[in-house]
């Protein structure tokens, strides 16, 4: 193996957090999820000689990442399957871990009810990325960036609410 996939190698374990996060974000199961997964892999190596160390590495993969999964997802024409997740799915005797994974599903699903803007937003609030850089990723205004952000979680309450699962 040359310096040069060493390298990538290296930087993708570092940062496959990211890609998983744009993965569950973008598809609603498993199978999906990987193959999401393996295609952002696979453009950030085709892409790999494009990055010229001006910003660093997770925000360069960010954008792939992102752009990989708006494009995947039309190349793909998938539909999300929606049901709807009822406190009476939750059983009492479940443990914390239990119903904290069950929360992060629903809240998973209710950002695939949103618009590729509005997940690349949420994405970037849940990276901890500030306004500024959440703005330069999408090549918008801090402020704009602000107002995005403020709407995308009025509209995932909303969608979270509509589902039956309270806040």
């Amino acid at each position: 193996m040359n310096t040069k996939e060493q390298e990538f190698l290296t930087r993708i374990e570092k940062h496959k957090g990211i890609l998983y996060k744009v993965s569950k974000m973008y598809m609603d199961n498993a199978d999906d999820q990987q193959d999401l997964f393996q295609e952002i892999v696979f453009q950030l190596w085709k892409a790999y000689d494009s990055f010229r160390n001006e910003s660093q590495f997770s925000t360069w993969m960010y954008r792939v990442a992102i752009n990989t999964s708006i494009v995947f997802l039309k190349k793909e024409k998938r539909k999300v399957d929606k049901y709807e997740l009822s406190s009476t799915n939750i059983r009492d005797e479940e443990s914390d871990s239990e119903i904290k994974e069950v929360q992060l599903n629903h809240f998973y699903k209710a950002i695939q009810q949103l618009d590729k803007i509005d997940k690349a937003i949420i994405f970037y609030q849940l990276e901890g990325l500030s306004h500024k850089e959440t703005a330069e990723n999408l090549g918008i205004s801090e402020v704009n960036a602000r107002v995005k952000l403020n709407r995308a979680k009025e509209k995932l309450k909303e969608i979270i609410k509509k589902q039956g699962y309270g806040l």
